[in-house]
């Protein structure tokens, strides 16, 4: 059960927003069954590969929630708390930051391509220390971004990294909805 010290989850989805069976909306649901308060950046419904548009909705969520937050992330969700972090995060305790891309490599085909990614202001992705304890959780064998760089990037921003062996992008298509160990690495974050 919820207590009043309890922060206010903040969910961030990636550029494929909320999927029903994804663990982001699971880990989401049994939360708020579990009486904690759970908000979600809302899909984009123009220009969905706008950068500034998805820190500018993080931003909205963060600002209409009364007292502390901490930020679940996944995938370009982590690049958009990035991006955001160096405004104001005053409220925000941690952040639980998961499979981050590589946006400053090629991804694979059907994904958006680095040039893409430039024009809607997704790169350079920023590499200064995050302004809050951060957990970045990485898989050994994601099709968007090596461990090694990932786990750079844990480091360029003063996170803890923490590799989750072969998960794929952590997502259905890599085999994932339900992933218990989100709440066990949120319980982490929570508890500085």
């Amino acid at each position: 059960m919820s207590t009043a010290t309890d922060p206010v989850i903040v969910i961030v989805p990636g550029l494929r927003d909320h999927i029903a069976g994804h663990w982001q909306t699971l880990l989401a649901n049994r939360l708020a069954e579990a009486g904690r308060t759970v908000r979600t950046v809302p899909p984009l419904t123009k220009n969905p590969l706008s950068r500034e548009a998805r820190v500018a909705a993080l931003g909205e969520v963060v600002s209409q929630t009364a007292g502390p937050v901490v930020l679940v992330a996944h995938s370009a969700g982590v690049i958009t708390t990035v991006h955001w972090a160096h405004g104001g995060t005053a409220q925000v305790r941690g952040a639980l930051l998961v499979t981050p891309p590589d946006f400053e490599t090629p991804l694979p085909e059907g994904y958006p391509t680095p040039e893409a990614l430039g024009e809607n202001g997704w790169t350079p992705v920023p590499r200064s220390p995050l302004p809050f304890p951060a957990i970045v959780a990485f898989s050994s064998n994601d099709p968007l971004g090596t461990p090694g760089r990932i786990a750079r990037l844990a480091l360029d921003w003063g996170a803890t990294p923490v590799e989750l062996g072969e998960v794929g992008h952590l997502n259905p298509a890599s085999g994932y909805g339900p992933w218990p160990r989100a709440e066990e690495l949120l319980r982490e974050v929570e508890a500085g």
